[in-house]
């Protein structure tokens, strides 16, 4: 979900608008974008499938909207000048809608709620999550994010770590390498009910500064396939409305994603 930031990318982006898209009005074949780096919501599995609950939604959309769909794994910090560039025709991968994004893209209605949190050691005395005290510590983020640019803000006191990817961070929090994270809400959540629920734990309160987290999480496309981004909001409220969207919410997630209750 992933509340990544687009940071520094923008002008390479505006550069690549400059071919006109193909027309969105024929749906029979398109491809999606997305990261396969970001489990639950996408991962290469051990056949070599991307598979993941923004997948399994990104699936449920092309059935709806009668579209025979691809998906393609791309670099994060591609993943937005590739859709320009017109690599694939939509990206379904955890993405922030934020200000700084509209401005290259365009995005569908949120298909899940957005928040980050912070996680600790499970033993971690720490309840204030101020900059005063948490100065000194060691605080990790994936690079890239706007999990990595909150902390940057937030605690200029404390000593920052940056990684390439979600599960180098997870894993340093694991060893002891850190004193706490910041991640998504959703998969932090799920990786300390599952993965790591010996080691580590959510503490302090959700973080849902919309600076951070934006309006939610939703799928991006190019500004010209106005028809496309149509088509997939009635999908998703058509995938809401019929159970299909509960059915893989619950595949992956004890809680509701929709709505985050």
């Amino acid at each position: 979900m992933k509340s990544k930031l687009f940071g520094g990318l923008i002008a390479a982006a505006i550069a690549c608008v400059a071919a006109t898209a193909a027309s969105a009005g024929d749906f029979g074949a398109l491809k999606i974008g997305t990261e396969g780096a970001y489990p639950p919501f996408n991962y290469v599995d051990t056949d070599g499938t991307i598979k993941g609950f923004d997948i399994d939604v990104g699936l449920a959309i092309c059935a709806k909207i009668g579209a025979k769909c691809e998906v393609v794994a791309q670099d994060w910090d591609g993943i937005i000048p590739a859709l320009i560039a017109k690599k694939y025709d939509m990206i379904i991968a955890s993405m922030f809608i934020t200000e700084e994004r509209k401005k290259v893209v365009d995005f569908t209605k949120p298909y899940y709620k957005a928040a980050m949190t912070h996680v600790v050691p499970k033993d971690s005395p720490l309840t204030e999550f101020s900059d005063k005290a948490l100065a000194g510590k060691t605080i990790g983020a994936q690079g890239g994010t706007t999990q990595a640019e909150y902390i940057e803000k937030a605690y200029p006191s404390a000593t920052l770590k940056s990684y390439p990817t979600q599960d180098e961070a997870n894993l340093d929090l694991a060893n002891g390498r850190l004193d706490l994270q910041v991640g998504d809400f959703l998969p932090m959540y799920d990786w300390v009910h599952k993965d790591a629920g010996a080691c580590c734990k959510l503490a302090g309160e959700p973080i849902t500064d919309p600076a951070y987290v934006g309006e939610g999480v939703g799928i991006a496309v190019r500004k010209e396939d106005a028809k496309l981004r149509e088509a997939i909001n009635k999908a998703i409220d058509e995938i809401v409305a019929d159970g299909t969207y509960k059915k893989i919410n619950d595949k992956y997630f004890k809680i509701d994603l929709y709505t985050l209750k």
